[in-house]
């Protein structure tokens, strides 16, 4: 039952609504299935398989509001969970950002954001491809530690004001650590994808064990400021956290890195370099997203910065309503632009640098400004005239995506991590600020 048709969701939330007696109601299906294998030291130590179909109901009276959910689908279940979402709703207090819900919403076409191909992945695929990157890992004298997670499932809407919304989706996760027998050396890969016709567990294997047969006898340098290549693994944290900052409410109020003194916010003023271009579209063909947001506004092809510029700032439907800013809901996944080179090719570019294959355990230092703490880890490497001469100690770093950005010497070719396009960035004037001898 995990994976409903459109008219086997539809018609159960039909009969949901037609159990209500409040005067707005609003249910919504999740359903999913998929499974997951965990490997370490070159064994497997995990494996699991989950199929849930989820239903929440929200009833409103006024401004009250109550939510109830269940996933058994027998009519006296459904409702009693209608009757307890209303049960909710009427001891609740009314809520001072109440909005009506809304009516009938046109959305997008993303037919790539469902891949029958990794619905149909079975135990024994799994398998295969975590057998093959612990193989791979024996054959090298390495020890590995994997997890490969895949899912599938479907997302359906319904209110008492007429909105109906349905969409499938798919999704497939791997990440690879390889260390030397010793422990002295660690690489690290990562990938995600909607279909696994793109994917292959060895390849990337490959990728976390050179790593780690390379950072072998890191040398301790100075901390300081540092032309630094940050792969996308690396990049990816950062910036999803300057993308979760970007709501409008937070600038308006003072709270953001996009608050401007005085009141209101940045948008429409250069916050980053001129070559920063970030947009999100649920129908990309590389990153294909829900068409819908959680609250059933529709997802659009949005840009958030062009040319350094910030565009548009994300609200939730109150304040849109209260500030007179766009309805533009907070985006699933985003495409960073970027350029064509590789992080070879941007190596081969730099005269001094060091090279960083992951972050790891980030912090906020300041939320206002996004200055973050954290470390490398998985292979940190020292850049000289275009070759990578030898590995590195790691470093704690204290910077800001926001800094970062106004700092970057080039963009390479953005990849596909975590539901986003992310390049590899060239950043000059990285801030170390101490060494590390984990690896």
């Amino acid at each position: 039952m995990a994976i409903l048709s459109k008219d086997e969701a539809q018609t159960i939330l039909k009969k949901v609504l037609s159990f209500s007696t409040a005067d707005e109601c609003e249910a919504t299906l999740n359903g999913s299935t998929g499974g997951n294998v965990r490997s370490a030291r070159n064994s497997i130590s995990t494996a699991g398989a989950s199929e849930n179909v989820a239903l929440a109901v929200q009833a409103r009276f006024g401004k009250r509001s109550g939510l109830a959910t269940c996933n058994e689908f027998d009519d006296a279940s459904l409702r009693r969970c209608v009757q307890r979402a209303e049960e909710i709703a009427r001891l609740a207090p009314e809520s001072p950002e109440y909005v009506p819900l809304l009516g009938p919403q046109t959305y997008l076409a993303s037919p790539g954001s469902f891949a029958q191909r990794t619905a149909a992945i079975t135990p024994d695929y799994r398998a295969e491809q975590i057998g093959a990157s612990m193989a791979l890992c024996e054959q090298k004298k390495l020890s590995s530690a994997g997890f490969f997670n895949d899912s599938a499932g479907f997302v359906a809407k319904r209110n008492s004001k007429g909105l109906e919304a349905y969409q499938q989706v798919s999704n497939l996760d791997f990440s690879i650590t390889v260390r030397t027998a010793d422990g002295t050396g660690s690489g690290y890969a990562i990938a995600n994808y909607t279909d696994l016709a793109k994917f292959d567990a060895a390849r990337l294997t490959r990728v976390a064990a050179d790593k780690a047969a390379s950072s072998v006898g890191a040398k301790a340098i100075e901390p300081g400021k540092y032309t630094v290549i940050l792969e996308p693994a690396a990049a990816i944290d950062l910036l999803n956290n300057m993308m979760g900052a970007m709501d409008a409410r937070n600038a308006d109020e003072g709270r953001s890195f996009l608050s401007k003194k005085g009141g209101g916010n940045k948008k429409g003023e250069k916050v980053f370099d001129e070559r920063v271009t970030i947009y999100s579209d649920p129908t990309h063909p590389d990153v294909p997203d829900l068409t819908f947001a959680n609250d059933g506004r529709p997802q659009q092809k949005v840009t958030w910065v062009e040319k350094g510029i910030v565009k548009n700032l994300y609200t939730s439907r109150f304040w849109a309503q209260k500030s007179g800013a766009p309805d533009i809901p907070p985006p699933g996944g985003w495409i960073m632009a970027g350029g064509t080179q590789s992080t070879a090719e941007l190596i081969k570019g730099t005269a001094k640098g060091i090279l960083v294959t992951r972050l790891y355990y980030i912090r906020a230092v300041d939320p206002q400004t996004l200055l973050y703490t954290g470390l490398t880890r998985d292979g940190t490497f020292y850049i000289e005239n275009g070759q990578i001469k030898f590995p590195v100690k790691n470093f704690r770093f204290n910077e800001s995506p926001v800094i970062m950005l106004n700092n970057l010497e080039a963009l390479g070719k953005p990849v596909r991590l975590n539901g986003s396009l992310v390049p590899p960035l060239k950043i000059r004037d990285f801030t170390f600020t101490s060494l590390s001898d984990a690896v």
